[in-house]
């Protein structure tokens, strides 16, 4: 962690609750409010051991950020990460592409229940199934697709295409499969109703709005935002992006994104599984996973999460280059979970000390 980003941190948590509550720590003028954790009822002992745990059994932790009652209370990089550094998300844009679905939805640009084959009447396959055929956006949304297997979209030149062409042997919106080139779907049919990537369109609904500085985001051969990954934000952006929907899609106060979408959009529209052990088997929303305890996520390969908390009123964000995400998801359970109380507790200078000294630390090991 920089010098300049450690200091500011220290000085954030031996602050008042009130002065706190003011803190502007980002460059851009409009950063999360700061707020000592007992102040919004968080253990700082808590905070303390589920970093510890998570540096000891998480291989390799970058960074970690909670906010609670809309305030950050705990923030923390592991070097060389730092909070200005932009991570890549992985998986974790999906959700954000189907934030963008969710902004069509409402200008009625699109319908959930459209069929994926109307906006691309000159890459429909020479045979088409009738299942292709009933496959609609909802299906693309709850990776209920059809499909078997995903179409390996690396090597073509055309992914749209390739996709359509794509044997779909089940019938959509009966057979969950994670599939990613169903989120590239649903950022091309945003493209082609918009004339926007999804990118460009999100920037004056959501990145601005939110204070979300230069997101990037990757693009297919012809131009098209991946979707299903390939965007770049801060972890702080990955925690408004979470808060927005713990607010059920306000922001300052402001109707952002339709309480409506987020209930859809969170909640258990298709069956994953039936373990009650694992965060991967709760459910399957719009581009977002059901969690255990109540909770709703999304999440990208190698460890990146924004897990939203609504009994709690929290929200997690975090990245990581792991290789056992069920295993950092446990930490936060096991070890963040319990620190979190109904009223504010009695302030903690020496734990809060403890916890700087061990934030002031913390390397990651890849």
């Amino acid at each position: 962690m920089k010098r300049s980003s450690l200091l500011i941190l220290l000085l954030l948590f031996a602050l008042p609750p009130t002065a706190t509550s003011m803190a502007q720590v980002a460059s851009d003028g409009i950063s999360l409010k700061r707020a000592t954790p007992e102040s919004m009822g968080v253990s700082s002992a808590g905070i303390r051991e589920f970093i510890e745990a998570a540096d000891r059994t998480v291989d390799s932790m970058h960074s970690f950020m909670l906010v609670r009652h809309g305030q950050v209370v705990a923030e923390a990089w592991w070097a060389p990460e730092t909070p200005d550094k932009q991570h890549i998300l992985w998986s974790l844009s999906k959700s954000f592409t189907s934030t963008a679905v969710g902004f069509a939805v409402t200008e009625g640009k699109l319908s959930v229940d459209d069929t994926v084959l109307q906006f691309f009447p000159d890459d429909v396959p020479t045979d088409v199934s009738n299942n292709l055929k009933s496959m609609r956006i909802r299906d693309l949304l709850t990776m209920s697709t059809g499909h078997q297997d995903e179409v390996n979209l690396a090597k073509e030149t055309n992914w749209v295409k390739a996709f359509l062409a794509h044997p779909v042997p089940h019938k959509p919106g009966t057979h969950f499969r994670y599939n990613t080139p169903a989120t590239f779907m649903l950022s091309a049919i945003v493209q082609k109703v918009t004339g926007q990537t999804v990118l460009e369109y999100l920037t004056p609904r959501l990145f601005e709005p939110l204070g979300i500085k230069a997101p990037k985001w990757d693009t297919n051969p012809q131009g098209i935002s991946i979707g299903g990954y390939g965007l770049f934000v801060r972890t702080e952006d990955i925690a408004r992006f979470g808060l927005l929907y713990q607010q059920q899609g306000q922001w300052n106060g402001k109707q952002i994104l339709p309480a409506e979408w987020v209930q859809l959009a969170t909640s258990r529209q298709v069956s994953n599984g039936s373990d009650p052990s694992r965060d991967w088997d709760q459910g399957y929303g719009f581009q977002f996973w059901r969690c255990r305890h109540g909770a709703f996520r999304g999440d990208g390969k190698d460890g990146q999460f924004c897990i939203v908390l609504p009994e709690q009123d929290a929200v997690i964000a975090i990245t990581a280059n792991t290789r056992d995400m069920q295993g950092e998801l446990n930490v936060v359970w096991d070890k963040l979970l319990p620190a979190f109380h109904g009223e504010a507790l009695p302030e903690n200078p020496a734990e809060v000390e403890r916890l700087n000294a061990l934030i002031s630390g913390l390397k990651a090991t890849r």
